[in-house]
């Protein structure tokens, strides 16, 4: 090769190699947070249907994306500071479980894009100003938590017609706590039902409370939506079937032993929850993006913890149930 070809060919190449190097950058890395009111492994069925839901729009931890965790472990207090702290990582977007965390979260920032999942009727709690135009930095998922709450009262006396007083679990630190039971009491006193509500924020209270339910004579008990609630399905089932009440509540409260569950899907609510994730990196602002509530409503009837209770469930029920836990 001559002296001058050889120095035409390597200028062509000093041009390539910059778009060769270009082509192979690894793709951008977007840092999302996560803030739980409970813990890792408590909630890690319901994590793991985001991380489908994103890996499913081309989203993969460690390539494109990275996820920061924050957990409260059931302390609610704590909440304000693990917004701050994942806030100050520079994030793209804040993906909040339920409506504690999501209301902390919007206390502690008005420009960070959030996405809530699922909150309880996000328009009666403050959250967002409507559900088609939500305003602000918040969009996501609800379901309207008062009516649900009050369908598990009718479930409850459509089961056993002779109940006459049931209890309500809450965590009194979940703002959702007062129009939900303001709900259930209009619907309990169209089924002739008196209502009792009893306040726990954790495991270490449980026992006492269903202590003072049995106390206060009730039939049965709905458990109210809350990550911690939720969190606890198990040991509040266990408590449940020792003072032999019925029950209503979410999903896995029937699967660890509760009587009724009825409600949305939550790892349906979860999966759908990266769509929103992927319009805001791409994007989207959250103001933009209606908020979407569920539309399908599955029941759950445990009849183990029937034959238990000696309970025979109606068959126009078990006819309209979604699942049956045998």
């Amino acid at each position: 090769m001559q002296r001058r070809e050889f120095i035409t060919l390597l200028g062509g190449a000093a041009v390539a190699w910059p778009v060769a190097a270009h082509a192979q950058q690894p793709e951008q890395m977007q840092r999302i947070g996560y803030l739980g009111s409970d813990s890792a492994s408590r909630t890690a069925v319901r994590v793991d249907a985001l991380r489908t839901g994103l890996h499913d729009l081309g989203y993969v931890e460690g390539k494109n994306i990275i996820i920061e965790f924050r957990w409260a472990e059931g302390n609610y207090d704590r909440l304000s500071e693990l917004a701050t702290e994942l806030i100050d990582l520079k994030i793209k977007v804040l993906v909040t479980q339920g409506t504690p965390v999501t209301a902390a979260a919007k206390r502690m920032t008005r420009t960070v894009p959030i996405v809530m999942v699922p909150v309880a009727d996000a328009v009666a709690s403050g959250i967002v100003d409507s559900l088609a135009r939500p305003g602000g930095n918040i969009t996501g998922i609800t379901f309207f938590l008062p009516e649900l709450s009050a369908k598990r009262l009718e479930l409850l006396k459509e089961v056993m017609p002779g109940i006459s007083r049931v209890a309500v679990l809450v965590n009194p630190d979940n703002i959702a706590t007062t129009p939900t039971f303001h709900a259930m009491e209009v619907a309990a006193k169209s089924l002739k039902l008196g209502l009792d509500q009893f306040e726990a924020r954790g495991p270490s209270e449980f026992e006492d409370v269903f202590s003072m339910m049995a106390n206060k004579g009730a039939d049965a008990v709905v458990i109210m939506d809350d990550g911690v609630l939720i969190s606890h399905a198990r040991l509040i089932a266990d408590l449940v079937k020792k003072q032999r009440m019925l029950s209503a509540g979410f999903k896995e409260f029937a699967d660890a032993g509760g009587l009724i569950a009825y409600g949305p899907s939550r790892l349906e609510m979860y999966h759908r929850a990266a769509y929103f994730v992927d319009k805001i990196l791409k994007g989207s602002k959250p103001a933009d993006l209606p908020v979407e509530r569920p539309t399908k409503f599955e029941l759950t009837i445990n009849l183990k913890t029937a034959k238990t209770l000696g309970i025979t469930v109606p068959p126009t029920l078990l006819a309209t149930a979604d699942e049956l836990i045998e």
